[in-house]
C-alpha cells in the first residue's frame, strides 16, 4: 500500500498534543514535512522537536484558531518556509457542555468559532494555495460520532461536528474539479488525556468497563487516527473523497448510547 508522503507538505492544526501530535508524526514518517499549529508555543515546539528527532522536517506555529487574521498568517507562514502546502488537517478543538437551556452564548460562539467557522476559513486558505499551486491536494477535519449521536449537554459541539460533516461534502464537490480531495474522520472514545486526565496514561489504559458497550472492546488511540488520516491523504486513498469516516471500534454501528 502507498503511504509515501515523500515531498508533501502537510499543515495540521490542533498539533501539540493528543490526536493532533499522532497525526502530525504519522505525516513525518510517512515523508511529509509538517507545519505544526496548535495555541500554546511550547506544545508546537515539543512536537516539532519529536518530528526532527524522527529525522523529519517541522515549522511549529502558535495561533488561535478562532481568529481569522492568525489563520492567515499561518498559511502564509506555511508558504513562506516550504513554498506550498499539499495537505490540511483541521483538528483544533474547543468544548465546554452544558443542557441545551443553560449554554451561554459565548460557548456557543466560541465552540462554533474554531470547531466549525475556523476549520472553513483555514479550508479556504489552504485551499485557494492548492488550487494556485495547480496540481491538487488533500483536506481532512477531525469530525466525531457527535455529528450522530447526541449526549447530555453536547448541544454546541454536537452542532459543530455535524456541521464539519456536511461541509466536508460541500469541499469535496466544489474542489473536486481541483483534485482537491475532502474527507473528514469521526473518533469516538479516544484514550487521551480528554478522556482520563492529564497527563494522559499510556494509551490502551481505559478501564474495561469504559468500552465494554464497544463491539471491538477498546477505545480509539490518537495513532488509529493518525494511520487513517495519513492513508486518506497518501496515493492509497486517490479515489476516496466526501467522505466522513468512522473511527469507533463499531460504536456507531450498535444504536446503544455510550
Amino acid at each position: 500500500m502507498d503511504t509515501d508522503l515523500t515531498g508533501k507538505v502537510a499543515l495540521v492544526t490542533g498539533g501539540s498534543r493528543g490526536i493532533g501530535r499522532a497525526i502530525a508524526l504519522g505525516f513525518a514518517r510517512a515523508g511529509a514535512q509538517v507545519v505544526v499549529a496548535s495555541r500554546k508555543q511550547a506544545g508546537v515546539d515539543a512536537v516539532a522537536a519529536e518530528i526532527r528527532q524522527l529525522g523529519g522536517t517541522a515549522l511549529e506555529i502558535a495561533a488561535h484558531l478562532g481568529d481569522d487574521q492568525a489563520i492567515e498568517a499561518r498559511v502564509e507562514n506555511a508558504l513562506a518556509a516550504f513554498g506550498r502546502i499539499d495537505v490540511l488537517v483541521n483538528n483544533a478543538y474547543w468544548a465546554a457542555h452544558h443542557p441545551f437551556h443553560e449554554i451561554p452564548e459565548e460557548v456557543w460562539d466560541r465552540t462554533l468559532d474554531v470547531c466549525l467557522k475556523g476549520y472553513f476559513l483555514c479550508g479556504q486558505q489552504a485551499a485557494r494555495a492548492m488550487i494556485d499551486q495547480g496540481d491538487g491536494g488533500c483536506i481532512v477535519n477531525i469530525s466525531s460520532v457527535h455529528a450522530h449521536r447526541v449526549w447530555p449537554g453536547d448541544t454546541s459541539y454536537g452542532v459543530a461536528k455535524a456541521g464539519i460533516n456536511r461541509l466536508t461534502q460541500t469541499m469535496a464537490v466544489d474542489l473536486g474539479p481541483h483534485r482537491i480531495r475532502c474527507n473528514a474522520v469521526q473518533p469516538g472514545y479516544v484514550d487521551t488525556h480528554r478522556a482520563f486526565g492529564d497527563p494522559a496514561p499510556e494509551y490502551g489504559s481505559a478501564p474495561p468497563h469504559l468500552h465494554s458497550f464497544i463491539p471491538l472492546r477498546r477505545h480509539t488511540t490518537p495513532e488509529d487516527i493518525g494511520r487513517a488520516v495519513v492513508f486518506l491523504c497518501s496515493p492509497a486513498g486517490a479515489c476516496i473523497s466526501g467522505v466522513s469516516l468512522p473511527l469507533d471500534g463499531g460504536l456507531l454501528a450498535t444504536g446503544v448510547p455510550g
